[in-house]
């Protein structure tokens, strides 16, 4: 069996590869069909203007779906393993699922309203997207810390925080200089007002989206469990697994999801 094949390792995997791939077609079909400048545009620039903003519309929405996925069997794991540890506080994993809906609600609006149609609402759901993301990796990182080393190695939680710092670091100056350029304009050029800080918050923005997927990929562990349904409910089963620095082996079921 290969190493996707086991549990549900291959939802994160899907995550960001859907993802990725929706940045990288709107992107491409954007550029080509010169609807946008092929340096560094926004993120949601590519997705303003048809064929490419029906690619990203779909593609972003579905990525939202999985995204929300993805953080709820985190959110179950982890709960389903406080029960037998103690170690992490219920009401903070319960905080970052939250935080992680209300990112992926914030991915809904943009990938349906675009900048060029509703820009205030449009915005909005961006602001929410980046803000509330960036705070469930951060809260993620945390409870990686506090649950380390028994449950997560120090590689592991070490990149997690620095993808969470990278997060929060660029968030703020993406959301600045998004103001401060002031330019609703698609194809600016260098030559135009505001362009610096358009590219500024661009790259930012950039970062912080792939600072998204590359945290997601470091679940593809953790997620290496037997999922079943059984009379419309869905019951989780831990593939056995020894846990680092414990010499536990975990095999048994835990409950209802």
């Amino acid at each position: 069996m290969w190493w996707f094949q086991i549990g549900t390792c291959c939802l994160p995997v899907a995550l960001v590869i859907w993802s990725c791939a929706a940045f990288v077609i709107s992107f491409l079909i954007a550029v080509l069909s010169r609807h946008v400048p092929p340096l560094v545009p926004f993120i949601s620039d590519t997705g303003t203007q048809p064929p490419e903003r029906c690619i990203f519309g779909l593609m972003i929405n579905f990525s939202a779906f999985l995204g929300l996925v993805v953080m709820y069997i985190r959110y179950k794991l982890l709960k389903t393993l406080n029960e037998r540890t103690q170690i992490i506080n219920l009401r903070l994993n319960t905080a970052a699922l939250i935080c992680g809906a209300l990112g992926c609600l914030g991915m809904c609006i943009v990938a349906n309203f675009q900048e060029t149609a509703l820009r205030i609402v449009h915005d909005i759901g961006a602001l929410l997207a980046f803000v509330m993301g960036t705070v469930y990796l951060i809260l993620q990182s945390y409870i990686s810390f506090k649950m380390m080393p028994c449950h997560h190695t120090f590689l592991v939680c070490g990149f997690r925080i620095m993808l969470s710092t990278v997060s929060a670091v660029a968030t703020v100056p993406m959301i600045v200089c998004y103001f401060l350029s002031n330019n609703s304009t698609l194809d600016l050029t260098p030559e135009d007002q505001g362009y610096g800080y358009h590219a500024a918050s661009a790259v930012c923005e950039w970062l912080v989206a792939f600072s998204f997927n590359f945290f997601f990929l470091t679940y593809i562990k953790e997620f290496q469990v037997r999922i079943s349904l059984k009379y419309s409910r869905i019951m989780l089963f831990h593939v056995a697994v020894k846990l680092p620095y414990t010499g536990v082996h975990i095999s048994k079921a835990s409950h209802y999801l």
